[in-house]
């Protein structure tokens, strides 16, 4: 029998020629990753383990994101705590504010994490990185301390879910409503620590940007991983970036999937998840239009150079503003997200319209800062979560789209589709 993908990065990081589903096993790590949230709880329990030096310093990766620009003492002294750190191990990739931005958009964009590669990821959203081709899965603290002293973790191996997309996409569906789909289909627990390949006729077509979206949001589902197949767009978005040399790896045609999923693409439209749960998911034409209190456009999930694209060009073909009534966020995923989008007079056409473009930060899309919710307010949010309290009060309801709805019902003030504009 065949391998999966996640079969055969895992083997590829043991001592065994070969794994299974379900197997128990130690495997090496090619990169570690934390943030000023979980790193300051890694370090402390590093620092317990009594090693005294990192396995590799680089191959850490200690990025401020979820609380900075420091919102308050407390965070300031979590993202001082990185900082020192760093300069303590003499971690070779150092993130600073104004410098790096939102972890899993800088990683792969900087090269720092490649085909073959096996990450471990004090994020959820850690899971990002497979649509270069690399295992990559969220862990708690501790586990990253761990990862850190010993260049070493432990894993099950996971089964494997197959996603076949068919068809073209239809004008305004992108990445994020494809992965919407999916999880309105298979539920939040549907992948629950099983692995997410996806695959077909609409993934060779779909760029790297929504590729990224899609694999973040595999724990949405619930999935322990993602991957994207590496072909030549991936090939091309690698070789632009790579920082070292790096193996791709492919699922055998005769790999054990424990199910298949396949879908539509010529019939589908855009899709939003409505509160409270990213599984929540709806045509938006089956969805009664929502007065919107604020709209945000930016996270690790569509916080993009295409991203901002979308938005940009739908403010010049229309020529419209942003509705008086409406709070726009606009955060760019990184800071050479931020300066591509300087370049190309975005920030002064957003600033224009009447949206508040940030420095970038996680900050409003976990409840942080730069974009918190009253009660009762709705906000339509290109992140990727939606629970009560998500993003500020727990009555705030949060409608998640891609950027051209988000974009949409910041200029008409409810949720809406750019067809209407």
């Amino acid at each position: 029998m065949g391998k999966t993908l996640a079969e055969k990065i895992i083997a590829a990081h043991s001592d065994q020629a070969e794994v299974s589903a379900g197997d128990l096993v130690t495997v090496d790590v090619t990169v570690v990753m934390a943030n000023d949230i979980t790193a300051p709880i890694a370090i402390e329990s590093f620092n317990a383990v009594g090693v005294g030096e990192v396995y590799n310093p680089d191959n850490i990766m200690l990025v401020p994101s979820h609380f900075a620009p420091n919102k308050d003492i407390k965070s300031a002294e979590q993202t001082r705590t990185l900082a020192t750190f760093a300069e303590a191990q003499a971690l070779t990739h150092r993130f600073q504010v104004g410098r790096a931005g939102i972890e899993h958009v800088v990683l792969p964009e900087r090269g720092l994490v490649l085909p073959g590669d096996l990450v471990i990821g004090g994020d959820s959203h850690t899971c990002t990185y497979g649509a270069v081709g690399a295992f990559a899965t969220g862990m708690g603290s501790t586990d990253v301390a761990v990862g850190m002293a010993t260049g070493k973790t432990w894993l099950r191996v996971p089964e494997t879910m197959k996603f076949v997309y068919n068809g073209k996409r239809q004008p305004w569906v992108y990445g994020k409503d494809m992965i919407l789909r999916t999880i309105g289909e298979i539920t939040v627990d549907g992948a629950l620590y099983r692995s997410m390949e996806f695959t077909g006729e609409g993934i060779a077509d779909l760029p790297m940007s929504d590729r990224l979206t899609m694999t973040n949001m595999v724990i949405e589902a619930g999935g322990k991983c993602g991957f994207m197949p590496f072909d030549e767009v991936a090939q091309a978005y690698v070789d632009a970036r790579a920082t070292r040399p790096y193996t791709p790896y492919f699922a055998d045609d005769d790999a054990e999937y424990c199910s298949v999923h396949e879908f539509d693409l010529s019939t589908m439209e855009p899709q939003v998840a409505c509160p409270y749960s990213p599984d929540n998911v709806h045509p938006i034409s089956q969805i009664k239009p929502e007065k919107v209190d604020q709209v945000f456009i930016g996270s690790c999930t569509n916080g993009r150079f295409e991203d901002l694209a979308i938005v940009a060009d739908i403010l010049q073909r229309t020529g419209r503003e942003f509705h008086p009534d409406v709070r726009v966020m606009i955060i760019p995923g990184s800071q050479a997200v931020y300066l591509d989008a300087l370049r190309q007079g975005w920030i002064e056409l957003f600033t224009l319209a009447g949206g508040a473009v940030s420095v970038s930060t996680c900050g409003p899309c976990l409840g942080g800062h730069m974009g918190v919710l009253a009660g009762d307010e709705v906000c339509v949010s290109t992140s990727n979560r939606n629970f009560r309290g998500r993003m500020g009060h727990r009555d705030a309801r949060v409608f998640l789209a891609n950027p051209a709805i988000a974009a949409a019902s910041a200029i008409m003030g409810r949720l809406a589709h750019p067809d209407e504009l």
